[in-house]
């Protein structure tokens, strides 16, 4: 299910997801662009009172969230926290009833049970990419999110 090895694009759905506040914590937006064989579809949304973190999460279990059928994704994301949570610390939590080394409550434990269900089906390489970087599609996650914030605070309202 979750790995770091690299894998092919060909026939994997390329997935780069994003999230943000301002501040933090504060209103946010997520952002997840997938891409298969030609077809991209690009996702948003936004909480009013989220974190960085929740933000980051949330984008890849909708992107996750939206396949409908089992394939072979490869999940770029800009957070070594998604990453490093979803390939190295997940079992360690789950083995400690969802708690940390320290003995603590995993925080956003809602997210990443919800990430790991919506992980179950797929052949998944998770990699990480420098933010802010000069990557296209790292760069449009990013728009994205920051559009689905603007919409959030001037709504006054998550959505």
């Amino acid at each position: 299910m979750a790995s770091d090895t690299p894998a092919t694009t060909e026939n994997a759905v390329e997935i780069w997801t994003d999230g943000g506040c301002r501040p933090n914590p504060g209103p946010g937006g997520w952002a997840a662009i997938l891409k298969f064989k030609g077809t991209t579809r690009e996702l948003s949304g936004g909480e009013m009172d989220t974190t960085n973190n929740r933000m980051e999460l949330t984008a890849a279990a909708q992107a996750l969230a939206v396949l409908t059928r089992p394939c072979r994704v490869i999940l770029n994301t800009d957070s070594q926290y998604l990453k490093d949570g979803i390939t190295r610390w997940h079992t360690g939590w789950v083995r400690k009833n969802w708690r940390t080394a320290g003995g603590d409550p995993v925080k956003n434990m809602d997210l990443w049970k919800l990430i790991l269900e919506a992980a179950k089906p797929h052949e998944i390489t998770w990699k990480w990419v420098k933010g802010h970087s000069g990557n296209p599609m790292n760069d449009r996650a990013d728009e994205l999110a920051t559009a689905a914030r603007e919409r959030v605070e001037a709504q006054g309202v998550g959505g």
